[in-house]
């Protein structure tokens, strides 16, 4: 029996594991709707193609499998660059499927007809098009394993509409694309090995790649056999639990001033790390693990640098290392991390209303269990918050990532609470970024999806405008005001439930109702517009 393209497609998704696909509907992709109806894969159509693309990043990562965004030609297809973008940085191995005119008429000025492949050259693994229709399911597999294999990625896969609609007799559908893991070169783990032993201040920084290779596990045998601090930094966040005494956060400035050797896992020697060496320790010594051979000895010259598996990595470590403890060194950091969190702990109490960042992010933490999965989109809000919220198993924090990009927090929530419906999904929102995605409210209305959002609403984009009144020292801020909205009112109208709270004791009980609700929810606390400036937290803007 002959198959059509778009069947195909979804065959060869139905193989890999995907189950969902996030989309905005287009002629051009129409096929693919129904060969994913035949396939059992749930088609979630969004109300812009940007938060199909974000909401593909978020199911990839929380699948550690490929997230699949369908969107229609030409504008389609450009409204999706800012999610592959945020992907990219990211690390997201997300499948963009893109339709295209006919290859027939190419050329010739079709609907909606432009170049596309060219655009994601520089923030995809790879770009191309499909053009016979018999090859679709080869071509998927490689792309697949693109996206999965070294540095996870996202791959843009042009379709041609007569591509999609050919009947072809069918192809052999290939099996899952199965990335085995790096061992680490035996020669480097010696030299670590010479590195930590002789080190009497070293410390572990666990980024992303320990959450992609579940190496939580070995992270924390690693960590309590030895007493070597942990810094845990994007999705690395709850691979060792916050609450686990050799766990830090607010101190890890202080600890790279000192430390002798850093152990870096999957995190960029970018802005956050000061490139590598800015407020370093110059004698320090600098241990790399990656899984993109193009990040080694980058900013910096590191001394031991591997591309292989976190977990083995530290695995191998723990094996390594057995009967030798940096207990002073830990009592130091732990000191330094009490200090720093009794300045926060006086900015937690501030009962200011409106709301002080720091005790939005208190009430917060105080709602938060286990079960609940914790998304950040915003800029000073988000980064109030970081620093209050514990997070304590891998998998419960989602952020943007490097690409710093706003909008992510309804369709990453979107996408958490289709995976894990039994879960809580709170989004974390500044004002501004709500705005940019809020109207995938009525997505989650749509598919029955009850995630809440609770909105840090200080009337502007805070993380700008605070710093443009402190360094040009002005008091009449340019185009980073906004007004109080009544986003709730917004989300009720759609269906949702909404509070507007102004207290802060009153935060954690309008938490409790919102998800009390069954519905999708928002709650929006107005803040205080120079809390951060008050507390002198403010994040700089970077330059």
């Amino acid at each position: 029996m002959y198959a059509l393209g778009g069947e195909l497609v979804a065959r060869a998704l139905a193989a890999q594991g995907i189950s969902t696909i996030y989309t905005l509907c287009g002629g051009h992709v129409m096929p693919i709707y129904d060969g994913c109806v035949n396939n059992n894969i749930t088609v979630i159509d969004t109300r812009h193609e940007q938060a199909a693309a974000h909401a593909a990043d978020a199911h990839a990562r929380l699948t550690r499998n490929i997230g699949v965004a369908v969107v229609t030609a030409g504008p389609g297809v450009t409204d999706a660059v800012t999610g592959i973008a945020n992907a990219y940085e990211a690390r997201s191995p997300v499948l963009l499927l893109g339709g295209a005119a006919p290859l027939r008429t190419k050329g010739m000025g079709a609907l909606q007809e432009m170049p596309q492949t060219g655009m994601f050259k520089d923030i995809t693994k790879a770009s191309f098009t499909i053009t016979e229709t018999e090859h679709i399911p080869e071509q998927m597999a490689e792309a697949f394993k693109i996206a999965l294999s070294g540095r996870p990625g996202p791959v843009f896969i042009e379709l041609p509409f007569d591509v999609l609609f050919n009947a072809v007799e069918p192809p052999v559908i290939q099996p899952r694309v199965k990335i085995e893991p790096v061992p680490p070169e035996v020669g480097d783990v010696g030299r670590i090995f010479e590195l930590l032993r002789a080190a009497k201040k070293p410390l572990i920084i666990a980024g992303t790649q320990v959450y992609w290779d579940e190496g939580q596990d070995a992270l924390r045998e690693l960590t309590d056999q030895t007493g070597i601090p942990v810094f845990t930094n994007g999705a690395g966040r709850g691979t060792l639990p916050m609450n686990h005494p050799n766990c830090f956060k607010s101190a890890r400035g202080a600890a790279l001033r000192e430390a002798d050797v850093v152990v870096l896992i999957w995190t960029p020697l970018d802005f956050r790390l000061k490139y590598g060496h800015e407020d370093w320790n110059a004698e320090s010594k600098l241990i790399q693990v990656e899984n993109d051979v193009n990040e080694l000895n980058h900013n910096r010259q590191a001394d031991v640098a591997m591309v292989a598996n976190a977990r083995l990595v530290l695995e191998a470590l723990s094996e390594g290392l057995q009967g030798v403890r940096y207990d002073e060194w830990l009592a130091y950091i732990q000191a330094k991390e009490a200090k720093k969190n009794a300045e926060l702990d006086e900015w937690k109490k501030l009962d200011d209303v409106p709301v002080n960042h720091f005790r939005f992010g208190a009430a917060i933490n105080d709602f938060v269990d286990e079960n609940t999965i914790i998304i950040g989109d915003g800029g000073d809000i988000v980064s109030a918050c970081a620093k209050v919220i514990d997070v304590t198993l891998p998998g419960q924090w989602l952020d943007p990532g490097p690409l710093g990009c706003l909008g992510v927090g309804l369709p990453f929530g979107i996408a958490a609470q289709h995976l894990y419906p039994d879960k809580k999904v709170l989004i974390i929102n500044g004002d501004g970024s709500f705005g940019l995605n809020g109207f995938e409210f009525d997505t989650a209305v749509r598919f029955s999806l009850p995630i809440v959002s609770i909105i840090g609403n200080d009337a502007g984009w805070g993380q700008i405008r605070s710093p443009q009144m402190k360094m040009l020292n002005i008091e009449r801020p340019t185009a980073t005001s906004l007004a109080l909205t009544r986003y709730e009112k917004v989300v009720e109208a759609m269906g949702g439930y909404g509070e507007f709270v102004e207290n802060p004791a009153d935060i954690k009980v309008a938490l409790e109702r919102a998800f009390a609700s069954g519905k999708p929810a928002c709650i929006n606390v107005p803040l205080d517009p120079k809390g951060m400036l008050k507390t002198g937290a403010s994040m700089p803007y970077i330059v």
